[in-house]
């Protein structure tokens, strides 16, 4: 814990559109309730006195069809907390199920930054799935603790898709949720502590994981902004709004039924427009105002969000209801607090009937302006309902009770006063941003302290004085293969030794890898990565670095591990000389075994922190969380200060291929092993060699004029 200057926090949230002033809440599907969330957590955390620094991590995005505020690489969001956006793949605006292939340049170019900065960030607190894995491997790489909120779960999803009707295939093709799923559970299984907003996300969301952990859990609700978020003041009828509001209705000054969502169908609005419209004496009681979002041309909408609108359009015209609905076109984030005190002054409700809710930032908000409240009864509301006692509780599905709960409302005058003030005190008492910093600081401050600094060993670099690029490739299918090509690249090394340096990369142990060195007249490795990532040793000394071991060590539990695969059928343990004490080595049968996704699984439910990685279709070998050839190449990187960008990797298999993601320069040669490097064809630092063994890593150093002295004729 950084002491005299404060805590360093770190938030990560990358999909949407995020920025400080005028946030376009709505605007689509990935910039809604979440974008508030980590906008308001991080200036909330800047007020308080223990914190020194707040940075929020997001994606740049160059993209004519949106505003160039989402190019800015800074953003100062109030003092002592700063928004920083960095590259993440395509600089186009693009979706978050599109992201997964970029998430890993992402990761490697803030951990770039970090380690330019003369202060490392106490703790990394990631948003959703796609933070969760970029933190997930800034976590393992940096040994910075992770804090993850999921705000919503793939597998949550998945069931809710497949009961709407929806088929597993158009599921998995539009939402990519088994990356999502996966992503997730290595977050879970990374994580030192997740935070959620309500009891319900645990029992009933996360305890749908393999990795599910209750004990790590801990629920702290999301703050309100009560300097935006108020009571009504009087003049609210006179604003821009109001007269707006006024064009659509034909009696403006009854009582308002005021529902605020993105135009997403699982907010549920046509029920509230069926409850409505089936529901003559709501209609003769109060007008229904629905904001859904913000939209110029209907036409260049979104296709889930253009069908929630011709939903809504639909049932108005089905049920006649024009004058007694309103459905704004544009709003503000400042226009938001004033829909509620609008409602609020016309003695009105809000209304929140989504199908599910994982929290419901909306009904905080509606009930620091004094609104009393009708909600769905799943999820989040049950919690704020409970804890302010300010409205009811209902089955989403359920018109008519949507429709009784609302007159319920709006008919007892009482009833809305007490609802009204319970509703003021309740968010004071236990959703004010300030309450909700003193909680988040008292969960995370023990996670600090109790987290150990990375130790590294010191070694002589001399001579590396000159180097600034290194070439590591794989041992077997690689270098070895083709002995006329690896000539060929040997004397390439040599000429360009004195600015490249040389690295192996290799599932063998360090004595069989030194023998196929020996063997095939390679020049010593200045770096050699053994055992998929286990262990490293520097220099031609082969000086072995024991910090790295030690790293590695961290809730590995290798008899825990064979005790649990000892009884599965299709897997044979690999003879000993195959072993090491960070690698667990198995025949695999594809035909016989589980699918590497259920062993890995059945590791997870057993609370084994590890990983498996399959090679060749044939070689499963399972390995510490912290270990991996990616990993210990990064290791190896920030030990010696080379550049990502500077070193270029040459793999064949399924083990090299975190070490091809990211910002590295990576060659995929022709004989390499097509299935498992495939998902490798969209990432553009990665190239797919026409040519095999050292052939190809040949024909990669031409394609990315990666040494200064080449004079090969490239293909």
């Amino acid at each position: 814990m950084s002491q005299n200057k404060g805590l360093y926090i770190v938030l990560i949230s990358i999909h949407g559109l995020i920025r400080g002033t005028r946030p376009e809440l709505g605007r689509d599907a990935d910039t809604g309730g979440q974008v508030k969330y980590v906008i308001e957590l991080a200036q909330a955390l800047g007020r308080h006195p223990a914190v020194g620094r707040v940075e929020l991590l997001t994606r740049l995005v160059a993209d004519a069809a949106v505003s160039e505020d989402y190019a800015r690489p800074h953003e100062v969001l109030a003092p002592r907390v700063n928004l920083l956006r960095f590259p993440c793949g395509k600089e186009g605006y693009v979706p978050k199920e599109q992201l997964w292939d970029a998430l890993d340049c992402f990761a490697d170019t803030v951990s770039s930054y970090f380690r330019q900065q003369t202060q490392r960030p106490d703790v990394i607190h990631s948003h959703y799935a796609d933070a969760g894995y970029v933190g997930s491997l800034l976590s393992r790489q940096l040994s910075i603790p992770l804090v993850h909120t999921g705000h919503s779960l793939g597998r949550s999803k998945r069931h809710r898709l497949l009961a709407s009707g929806l088929k597993r295939d158009d599921i998995e093709r539009r939402y990519n949720l088994a990356q999502r799923i996966e992503a997730e559970e290595t977050c879970l299984s990374t994580a030192t502590c997740i935070i959620t907003s309500t009891h319900q996300e645990i029992e009933e969301q996360y305890g749908l994981y393999d990795c599910y952990r209750p004990e790590m859990m801990r629920v702290i609700p999301p703050g309100t902004d009560l300097n935006l978020f108020f009571p009504p003041e009087g003049n609210e009828h006179e604003s821009v709004m109001a007269h707006e509001l006024a064009r659509f209705l034909k009696e403006p000054d009854k009582p308002m039924i005021l529902a605020i969502s993105r135009p997403d169908q699982r907010k549920n609005i046509g029920n509230l427009l069926c409850a409505y419209g089936e529901n003559a004496k709501l209609q003769e009681r109060a007008n229904l105002i629905i904001v859904a979002g913000n939209r110029d041309d209907f036409r260049a909408m979104d296709e889930g969000s253009r069908k929630v609108l011709a939903d809504i359009l639909y049932l108005i015209d089905l049920y006649d209801l024009y004058g007694k609905v309103a459905y704004p076109k544009h709003h503000t984030a400042e226009e938001v607090s004033l829909l509620y005190r609008l409602a609020a002054q016309s003695g009105g409700v809000f209304a929140n009937p989504a199908l599910t809710e994982p929290f419901g930032l909306t009904l905080l908000e509606a009930a620091a302006s004094g609104l009393p409240v009708v909600a769905t009864e799943d999820g989040g509301p049950r919690d704020i309902i409970a804890n302010c006692q300010n409205g009811y509780l209902v089955d989403p599905l359920d018109c008519e009770a949507i429709a009784y709960r609302l007159l319920d409302v709006l008919e007892n005058k009482d009833d809305w006063q007490r609802m009204s003030r319970n509703g003021i005190n309740g968010v004071s008492q236990y959703y004010s941003w300030s309450a909700h910093v003193d909680h988040y600081l008292q969960v995370i401050k023990p996670i600090i302290q109790q987290s150990p600094s990375i130790q590294r060993i010191e070694l002589t670099r001399r001579n590396r004085l000159y180097r600034d690029r290194t070439l590591f490739s794989d041992l077997d299918q690689c270098l070895i293969g083709d002995q006329e090509s690896l000539s060929r690249l040997i004397n390439l090394l040599r000429v360009n030794s004195g600015c490249c340096s040389f690295g192996i990369a290799t599932g063998r142990r360090l004595d069989s890898a030194m023998k196929l060195v020996r063997q095939y007249g390679l020049p010593r490795p200045d770096v050699f990565i053994t055992s998929l990532g286990t262990e490293i040793y520097y220099t031609q000394q082969a000086i072995r670095d024991s910090a790295w071991q030690d790293y590695i060590d961290h809730q590995w539990r290798p008899g825990k591990i064979r005790q649990l695969l000892s009884e599965i059928g299709g897997l044979q343990l690999q003879p000993k000389t195959e072993l090491s004490d960070f690698k667990i080595s198995y025949y695999y049968d594809p035909q016989k075994a589980p699918a590497v996704e259920d062993i890995h699984h059945l590791l997870l439910k057993n609370e084994t922190d590890a990983q498996c990685i399959l090679s060749y279709g044939q070689f499963l070998d399972v390995l510490p969380l912290r270990a991996s050839k990616g990993l210990a190449l990064r290791w190896y990187a920030e030990q010696w200060g080379v550049g990502l960008q500077n070193i270029l990797v040459a793999g064949v298999s399924g083990a090299d291929q975190d070490m091809l993601r990211g910002n590295t320069l990576g060659v995929v040669v022709a004989n390499g092993h097509s299935d498992e490097l495939s998902a490798l064809g969209e990432q553009e630092s990665v190239y797919f060699a026409q040519q095999s063994y050292a052939a190809g890593i040949i024909e990669a150093i031409g394609h990315y004029r990666f040494l200064p002295d080449y004079h090969e004729v490239r293909p």
